[in-house]
């Protein structure tokens, strides 16, 4: 199909962004790698009246590192994130999710904001933010915003921004050197949207997991960051048994969808045998970090 019409705007500032976002009343919409917007606007599942292109905005394309943090701004590319010796050194987890991300050609385009925000419950990045302790920075003409990955992701595609406010960019935890990770994943081809992910990360401190963190994304309607886990990971030797009754919790809570690609009880099937090899592989990461001198 073909688009509806809209007007095309280019700024060249955040400022000048925000009112061209102001001035449509509601009914614009933000551009910057579009591998999400554009088809949805081909298939007219949205019709903005104006296409607003932040690419202009030389502001937006840095990442950096301050005080443990990471930010990136709102057209970094997923190419960037995938390459940036930053994020492979003190993020190695999101440096590991980069490689499940679509493939090439959407790599090139598509932005790492950019995919927090299309909120896709199946996507790495939502997932990835939330297990980070994103913050997402927002901005109109009314100023600037501040969001909690917690209180970003309302539903499946949808998200906690007002019609007049974009991204300008996310911060994201960085991982100290004796964090061990696990990132998991299945979906049916290379590529493909996950059907189940985890992705855990941990210390060791006396021989007991500390600091746990455990994500999931594709088994709900929103990216998942599961407390309960982390409470029955946390101060405890991650074991076999211990493993057993992470299994069983996600069996009696987690809620999926059964879809065209797959059921319900096949999507918690998964996800407990995903849990069961990122817990032992952060486990063993954290352990190697404490070994050495």
């Amino acid at each position: 199909m073909k688009p509806a019409p809209f007007d095309f705007v280019r700024p060249t500032t955040i400022s000048a962004a925000s009112e061209e976002l102001a001035r449509c009343g509601g009914d614009g919409k933000i551009i910057a790698g579009g591998q999400s917007l554009m088809p949805m606007i081909n298939f007219r599942l949205v019709k903005p009246s104006v296409l607003v292109d932040i690419n202009g905005i030389a502001d937006l394309s840095q990442i950096e590192s301050s005080g443990g943090r990471l930010r990136l701004g709102a057209t970094v590319r997923h190419y960037m994130t995938a390459t940036d010796p930053l994020i492979q050194e003190r993020i190695p987890i999101l440096h590991e999710a980069m490689h499940h991300v679509a493939h090439l050609t959407v790599r090139n385009r598509g932005t790492f904001c950019g995919s927090v925000c299309h909120a896709d419950p199946a996507a790495e990045m939502p997932m990835m933010t939330l297990l980070l302790n994103g913050q997402i920075t927002a901005r109109s003409v009314r100023g600037e915003r501040q969001i909690a990955a917690a209180d970003f992701f309302q539903g499946s595609l949808m998200n906690s921004l007002e019609p007049d406010e974009f991204v300008t960019s996310i911060e994201i935890d960085e991982l100290s050197a004796d964090v061990g990770w696990g990132f998991e994943e299945f979906a049916k081809r290379h590529g493909d949207f996950a059907l189940a992910c985890v992705a855990t990360t941990m210390s060791i401190r006396d021989g007991a997991a500390c600091g746990a963190r455990f994500a999931m994304m594709g088994v709900g309607e929103t990216p998942l960051r599961l407390g309960s886990v982390e409470a029955l990971i946390e101060g405890r030797e991650v074991t076999p048994d211990l493993v057993n009754e992470v299994v069983e919790l996600l069996n009696d809570t987690l809620r999926p969808n059964t879809d065209l690609h797959a059921s319900a009880d096949y999507r918690r099937h998964l996800s407990g045998a995903l849990a069961r090899r990122a817990l032992d592989v952060a486990w063993r990461r954290a352990a190697r970090s404490v070994e050495q001198p």
